[in-house]
């Protein structure tokens, strides 16, 4: 196998070339701040960033994510998956610039006034604070959905038809990049171009569980298709050594 060259994208703006291992944003999918503090300390130095979600954010708030981030220096994914009208989103995303997040998730089901709130909001809170701005990340059709699922809501294209009227739109309406299953990969990136990010859940090693995501990848075929981050979560942190196991993957990644 040839190794995978760097990569760098406006979801890396500022960081320079991404590492394999730096590809990585490790899911802590859990509600301590303790713990994933901890999980997060584990982690350092073989990852690009640490994932925190509704989970950890419904049971800790803004002050659970200072107190869990504080001193690490790794680059935070903050993935809430807003949803409302444009207004409210809008000012959503304001008070989570206030956490510095490289990235935040928005649903691309929002529709264009959404999306484009967002993207607005992201970049006038960022010039007000004087930091560097989130990157806003549509969300499209989520991994644990298979094409059964969206026809039980009243969807009747498949996934990957779905999955690419929402990230033309999210595109278009100027967000930084999408979310995506590792499965839409190669057939979204020659179409969006270069300047989307492209965040991809559903990644399980060879050696690890499907659990209960359906469209799964392995870290280096996603990468190999044109993916820029992954997002990992239970083959690292399950993983009785997690520093190991992430290395692991970044071994993989380059070799």
């Amino acid at each position: 196998m040839t190794a995978i060259p760097p990569a760098s994208s406006p979801a890396s703006a500022g960081t320079g070339p991404l590492t394999p291992g730096g590809r990585v944003f490790v899911a802590l999918d859990m509600p301590d701040v303790e713990g994933a503090r901890a999980m997060a300390a584990r982690v350092a130095g073989h990852v690009g960033g640490v994932k925190l979600g509704l989970e950890f954010f419904l049971a800790q708030g803004p002050a659970g994510i200072r107190a869990a981030m504080a001193g690490l220096d790794l680059p935070l994914f903050l993935d809430l998956k807003l949803h409302d009208i444009p207004n409210t989103v809008a000012g959503a995303v304001r008070s989570a610039a206030a956490l510095a997040p490289r990235f935040l998730t928005v649903h691309a089901a929002g529709g264009p006034a959404m999306l484009r709130a967002a993207a607005t909001a992201a970049r006038e809170e960022a010039a007000r604070l004087g930091k560097p701005r989130m990157r806003i990340l549509a969300v499209t059709v989520l991994t644990s959905l298979g094409d059964e699922d969206l026809a039980a809501v009243g969807q009747a294209a498949p996934a990957a038809a779905q999955v690419r009227r929402l990230a033309l739109l999210a595109r278009d309406s100027g967000v930084d990049g999408i979310v995506c299953s590792p499965a839409e990969v190669a057939a979204l990136r020659p179409e969006l171009g270069p300047d989307v990010a492209l965040m991809v859940p559903g990644i399980r090693p060879a050696w690890a569980a499907a659990n209960d995501q359906k469209r799964v990848m392995t870290p280096r075929q996603a990468v190999e298709a044109g993916a820029d981050h992954l997002v990992i979560g239970r083959p690292i942190t399950g993983d009785a050594d997690p520093a190991a196991a992430a290395a692991r993957i970044a071994a993989e990644l380059g070799a």
